[in-house]
């Protein structure tokens, strides 16, 4: 069985390039991505479904629940990092990549703090995954899917490392270790017209 890691849908600020304050919900084109992702996953095997409980996961993670008959367990371990006093700021117009800050902003998370708390978010998720008799869905943030990619998975040989993970993106990784990726990034269900722009943010 495995784990499906779900980024959000696209947001106005992901699409605007900007750092996210915890309460922006779903652009349009966002909640139609959900609804898109939603109906993929509908005749799918899946047994329980966590989400962040920021809006822009939590509506994500609701359309999927609706698809398929299931409650959503809500798990701020999710969040996606805190990037305290830079949130509601242009991501081009500071001048550094907040993305790859090593210390913690003024009210925000550090790198090390960050991936303690991913690491600790992928731990509840093998551990419930083990409980269930089918799939584990969730969903959850660009910068949490990534950082349990590089630390905690293993791509498999015909998997290629993306540059970014899309909006409404789906990836599928073993519940067991190594923890092989086997579909990473995948947004066939949004087609050309749901698709987000390549140039918008894929964190913060």
């Amino acid at each position: 069985m495995s784990i499906l890691l779900i980024r959000h849908g696209e947001t106005a600020l992901n699409a605007s390039r900007t750092l996210q304050p915890a309460g922006t919900p779903l652009s349009a084109r966002g909640e139609a991505q959900a609804l898109a992702l939603a109906a993929r996953l509908a005749s799918s095997r899946i047994a329980a479904i966590v989400s962040s409980d920021l809006p822009r996961a939590a509506q994500t993670a609701t359309a999927i629940a609706t698809a398929c008959g299931l409650p959503v367990r809500w798990e701020p371990l999710l969040h996606e990092r805190n990037f305290g006093d830079l949130r509601g700021r242009p991501y081009d117009g500071l001048g550094f990549d907040p993305l790859a800050l090593v210390e913690a902003p003024p009210g925000g998370e550090s790198a090390a703090t960050f991936r303690a708390r991913v690491a600790r978010a992928f731990e509840r998720l093998v551990a419930l995954r083990a409980g269930l008799d089918g799939d584990l869905v969730a969903v959850t943030h660009g910068l949490v899917i990534a950082t349990m990619l590089e630390a905690h998975a293993r791509l498999a040989d015909a998997v290629a490392k993306p540059s970014r993970l899309g909006n409404a993106s789906l990836t599928v990784m073993s519940a067991e270790a190594p923890h092989t990726v086997a579909l990473l990034d995948c947004t066939r269900h949004l087609g050309a017209e749901m698709s987000d722009d390549p140039q918008s943010l894929s964190g913060g």
